[in-house]
């Protein structure tokens, strides 16, 4: 007698269901975490906000554009420098190089990217034209200072306003 020879079942050649489940369930997979990271990073970094309350300052327009066009008639100019170890300086000069004295100059210095970091300074005159203050030192990169000089420290408007982006080297 010969033995009997079961006939085995041949597995299908190709592309099968498990193999389609698999690869879809893979691909929607990858998208769903490339999306959570690219969400994770937007929410996590810049907000995007440029002004704070801008329909306000919409409003008021074209009166900055007024001030504006009164600061430039002033003729002055000014120089920012900020030392790592927190020294700020600003002078500020008539057109024709004298200085300008009397002012209260009040300064925020803070990274360009966001409000964390923020200093809120008063600059005190220390030379004829020259102001200056001393805040904690500065790590290096980009900072932005933004300083508004009045003649009167109760009047609300500036009359002069001066805005730079420094960068500190190490």
């Amino acid at each position: 007698m010969s033995p009997t020879v079961l006939p085995t079942r041949r597995r299908q050649q190709g592309v099968g269901g498990r193999h389609v489940l698999m690869v879809v369930l893979g691909f929607f997979g990858v998208v769903f975490l490339v999306n959570g990271v690219m969400i994770y990073s937007a929410l996590s970094t810049h907000t995007g906000l440029v002004a704070n309350e801008p329909y306000r300052k919409g409003l008021h327009y074209n009166e900055r554009i007024g001030a504006d066009a009164r600061q430039a008639r002033l003729g002055w100019s000014d120089s920012i420098e900020i030392g790592r170890d927190g020294r700020v300086t600003l002078l500020v000069t008539h057109r024709d190089g004298r200085p300008v004295t009397g002012l209260q100059i009040e300064a925020v210095v803070g990274r360009p990217s966001t409000n964390r970091h923020d200093i809120k300074l008063k600059l005190a005159e220390s030379a004829p034209g020259r102001y200056g203050t001393q805040t904690a030192p500065l790590g290096e990169g980009s900072w932005l200072i933004a300083a508004e000089a009045r003649i009167d420290a109760r009047a609300e408007d500036p009359v002069y306003r001066t805005r730079r982006r420094i960068w500190l080297k190490p």
